[in-house]
């Protein structure tokens, strides 16, 4: 980060399901980048919870059980509104998303309303299902809004933080990151990317590929 002063700026949101392997490594990497960090936790009970709370450079919001990555993004999302905070930087709690590209994600954001990371730039890495899986639905959602979708999978996002509440997800699972790109879109919004590189780890996918089809397609086929 250039300055203190653009430091001053950001705050990140990060959703939190049962990462406590991943926490202490994560929140050391984001604390000196950003001014506030938002966690919600989503009914953990691996001892995220109680490892969060614990820290004094966290904000921590706990949901009363465990409803969604969309829900826990909206519910940190309206908090950081409040924030004194020019951007909001969203990424996963499982060190799958580089922290260090957070400034420039924030760089990006100076030109776009929203800036998306773009894992498809290079494949290496990324199993085969994963592949298909983004390109298709990358593909799918391009067609639908008229822009380029280099990545409509990834959550590892920065947006403008007077732009926000336009763009809030009503869906409360990982469908919700699809309608967020589709409101964008539908208000005129700029959207731009960042390429990050592909990280899997040991850590098992919260996504269950069925659901997250049907509300994949749920989404992009409703009405705006």
């Amino acid at each position: 980060m250039s300055s203190s002063t653009e430091k001053n700026k950001v705050c990140v949101v990060i959703p939190v399901y049962n990462e406590v392997e991943y926490l202490d490594e994560l929140i050391q990497k984001i604390t000196p980048q950003v001014s506030k960090i938002i966690c919600v936790d989503d009914g953990s009970t691996d001892g995220s919870h109680q490892l969060l709370d614990a820290k004094s450079e966290v904000e921590l919001i706990t949901n009363s059980q465990n409803y969604g990555k969309g829900f826990s993004l909206k519910v940190g999302l309206l908090k950081a509104i409040d924030s004194n905070c020019d951007s909001i930087i969203t990424l996963d709690a499982d060190l799958q998303h580089v922290p260090e590209l957070i400034p420039e994600f924030v760089i990006a954001l100076k030109k776009y309303d929203v800036v998306v990371g773009n894992r498809l730039h290079s494949l290496k890495g990324m199993p085969l299902q994963r592949i298909v899986s983004n390109k298709l639905t990358s593909w799918l959602l391009s067609k639908k809004v008229g822009i380029k979708i280099k990545d409509s999978q990834c959550g590892y996002r920065a947006f403008r933080i007077d732009i926000v509440k336009e763009i809030l997800p009503i869906e409360t699972g990982f469908e919700a990151e699809t309608e967020m790109l589709i409101k964008l879109a539908s208000n005129n919004l700029t959207i731009g990317f960042v390429d990050i590189p592909t990280i899997y780890n040991d850590n098992e996918s919260k996504m269950k590929p069925m659901a997250a089809i049907f509300g994949f397609l749920k989404v992009l086929l409703k009405k705006q």
